[in-house]
C-alpha cells in the first residue's frame, strides 16, 4: 500500500477515526509548566551559582531534556493542534512562548517547512527533514556519525534554508525580536551562566541526548525499507507521542493526546509494523551500523497531502474542546447502559 493511500483506507474501515481530528488545547498547560520550570531553573542557576560540574549536569539532563520536549511542543502547536486551524494567531502566539526558553528563534520558521516535509516526506528537494547529499559523505563512518550527532541542532536548523528557502515572513521577524529581547532581557537580569544554561541545554537537548533518537527513529531506513516507524517507549510523554510517528503522518491533524487511541482503533495497521523500543539503541544503530547514517532515508516523489480527509476536522478553540469531553461522556454513559 502507498504512502498517500494507507490514510484512505483506513478511515474507509474505521470512519470513526475522524472523531478523534481536532485541537487539544491542554497542550498550553504543558507547555506553560515547562516553561514555567525552566525560567525557575535559570534563576536558581543565576541565585546560587553552582559549581560548573552540577551546573554541567543541570545543562544537560535538566535543561537539555525540557528543551528538547519543548521543541516537541512548538511541532504540536505547529500542526494547530492547540486552538485548533480557525485561531492560527493563537497557536502561533504559543509557539512563541514555548519557544522562548529554547532562546533561539525557530518556531515559526520550523512550523513553515514543516508543512512541506508533510507533504513531501522523502522528496531530496522539498523535505527539510531529508539530509543533503554533502551529508552523507562526510558523515559515513561512526567517528562522523557522531560528530553529526553533535552537529544536528545546527544542521537540523539551517537545512532548510540551504534545500528550500523561502522568504521570510512577518511573524518570523516576529518571532526573531520576540526571542532576541526576552534572550537579552534574561542576560542583564540573570547573568551569563543562567542564559548559558538555558541555550546550552538546546543545543545539548537536541544533539547529543537520547530524545535526539526519535529524529533518527522517524524515518532513516532500519527495516524493510519502511519509510517511517513508529517510537513505543517512556520517552513519548515528553516529547508528545511523536513516537507515534507513522500514526502522526497517516493523521497529522489529531492531537498526542489521541495518538494511541487511533492506534487502538486501527490495529490491523499498526500492531504489525516494525517499530522502536529504545531511542538510545537507535542512537547506536544508527553510530555503529555500516548500513546507517544520514544517507540512510527514506527517498519519495509524491505530493502526500490529502485535503479530502480534513473535510469535517474540527476547528474551533477551548469551548470546542470541552463540548467533546463533554460528548464523549454522554456516549460513555449512553454505551454504560446497554
Amino acid at each position: 500500500m502507498g504512502l498517500e493511500e494507507q490514510p484512505l483506507e483506513i478511515l474507509s474501515k474505521h470512519p470513526e477515526i475522524k472523531s478523534l481530528m481536532g485541537s487539544d488545547p491542554r497542550v498550553a498547560c504543558f507547555i506553560t509548566i515547562e516553561v514555567v520550570i525552566q525560567l525557575i531553573m535559570a534563576t536558581l542557576v543565576s541565585i546560587y551559582q553552582p559549581g560548573w560540574f552540577t551546573w554541567l549536569l543541570l545543562t544537560y539532563f535538566v535543561s537539555g531534556t525540557i528543551n528538547h520536549s519543548l521543541g516537541c511542543a512548538i511541532h504540536e502547536v505547529g500542526h494547530n493542534l492547540a486552538f485548533g486551524h480557525k485561531y492560527g494567531t493563537a497557536n502561533r502566539i504559543l509557539s512563541l512562548f514555548c519557544n522562548l526558553p529554547m532562546m533561539v528563534p525557530l518556531a515559526i520558521s520550523y512550523k513553515k517547512y514543516h508543512q512541506d516535509h508533510h507533504r513531501w516526506l522523502g522528496h531530496e528537494d522539498a523535505d527539510a527533514d531529508m539530509p543533503l547529499r554533502i551529508e552523507a559523505r562526510l558523515f559515513s563512518t561512526p567517528f562522523t556519525r557522531l560528530i553529526w550527532l553533535f552537529l544536528h541542532p545546527l544542521i537540523y536548523a539551517f537545512r532548510p534554508f540551504i534545500k528550500a528557502p523561502r522568504p521570510i515572513t512577518v511573524w518570523e521577524i516576529i518571532n526573531f525580536i520576540v526571542q532576541i529581547t526576552f534572550d537579552l532581557v534574561l542576560l542583564r537580569a540573570l547573568g551569563f551562566w543562567a542564559f548559558a544554561y538555558l541555550i546550552l541545554g538546546t543545543l545539548l537537548g537536541l544533539g547529543p541526548h537520547p530524545m535526539t533518537g526519535h529524529f533518527i527513529s522517524e524515518h532513516y531506513l532500519f527495516a524493510d525499507q519502511q519509510a517511517t516507524h513508529s517510537y513505543y517507549g517512556f520517552w513519548n510523554p515528553l516529547i508528545y507521542n511523536l513516537g507515534y510517528h507513522v500514526e502522526h503522518h497517516d493523521f497529522p491533524y489529531i492531537p498526542f493526546t489521541r495518538l494511541p487511541k487511533l492506534k487502538e482503533m486501527a490495529p490491523e495497521f499498526y500492531a504489525h509494523l516494525p517499530y522502536h523500543k529504545s531511542l538510545c539503541r537507535v542512537i547506536y544503530d544508527f553510530l555503529f551500523f555500516p548500513e546507517n547514517g544520514p544517507q540512510a532515508h527514506c527517498v519519495n516523489s509524491e505530493d502526500l497531502s490529502r485535503p479530502e480527509l480534513y473535510k469535517n476536522v474540527p476547528k474551533g478553540f477551548i469551548s470546542d474542546y470541552y463540548e467533546r469531553k463533554d460528548a464523549e461522556k454522554k456516549n460513555a454513559q449512553a454505551n454504560g447502559l446497554k
